[in-house]
């Protein structure tokens, strides 16, 4: 059953964040919009923007913001007025995660940022990458980056050290769409067809999870999500090669 039908952008919505009854809604019309689910009612708009907001982080009490304007913003919730500009990155900015503590954006530009989310300080600027960071996650300091340019980076942020890249012979083959990562693994997937797990604490491959029969001539895995038991992908094509359909794995079968 639908609750409510949020109007108010006017042009498409390209991310959201939600904490709570909150949720935070970013358009290309450049605003973010703050949404209370249980009544349906918009709380806040925040402008300040120039260009369409791509991505978005909300812990219920700060706002990061990402946009094609090359800058990152920190909101306040309660006032939506805008604590901090984050300017530094020289091309779009695609990607984001915050801890709370630090926040850490992705760019067209090539780079991984790491800022100070209370004053808004440049920390590191993570360089190896070729092309655009298109996901991340962060945890307890450890960052994992999945590239446009095939490769997946595990860095330090407090230190701003690259520690592995995941790469090598059985490497992807096209850009990498998606990630997720443990204290032990990581499992990635890319436009080549693949799902592939990984030592995070060596950089070893360990094995393909996902080899899908239309990889390489346009079968994708758009998405994966996991949990200690279970894997689900999103797979498909851009050219009619492959169903769109989840494929659900067990890790115990």
């Amino acid at each position: 059953m639908c609750l409510h039908t949020l109007f108010g952008h006017t042009s498409t919505v390209r991310c959201m964040a939600m904490s709570g009854d909150t949720v935070i809604s970013g358009s290309r019309d450049a605003t973010l919009r703050m949404w209370n689910i249980s009544t349906g009612v918009c709380t806040h708009i925040l402008v300040g923007h120039l260009a369409a907001v791509r991505c978005v982080q909300y812990d219920g009490h700060k706002i990061v913001s990402g946009s094609y304007d090359y800058m990152v913003k920190v909101w306040d919730p309660v006032t939506s007025q805008c604590l901090h500009t984050l300017q530094g990155h020289t091309n779009r900015v695609y990607s984001l995660q915050f801890d709370g503590t630090h926040i850490v954006s992705g760019s067209l530009d090539t780079t991984i940022r790491v800022w100070n989310a209370e004053s808004g300080h440049c920390l590191h600027t993570l360089v190896g990458h070729q092309s655009l960071t298109s996901g991340m996650e962060l945890k307890k300091n450890i960052l994992v980056s999945g590239n446009a340019d095939s490769t997946i980076k595990v860095w330090d942020i407090s230190s701003g050290h690259c520690l592995h890249t995941l790469q090598g012979s059985d490497k992807h083959q096209s850009a990498v769409t998606s990630l997720q990562f443990n204290d032990k693994f990581a499992i990635t997937s890319s436009d080549d067809g693949t799902v592939k797990l990984w030592d995070i604490r060596t950089g070893d491959f360990i094995r393909n999870l996902v080899t899908l029969s239309s990889g390489g001539s346009g079968g994708v895995v758009w998405r994966v999500q996991c949990s200690e038991k279970k894997l689900v992908c999103a797979v498909g094509s851009r050219n009619g090669t492959e169903d769109t359909k989840l494929l659900v794995l067990d890790f115990d079968a």
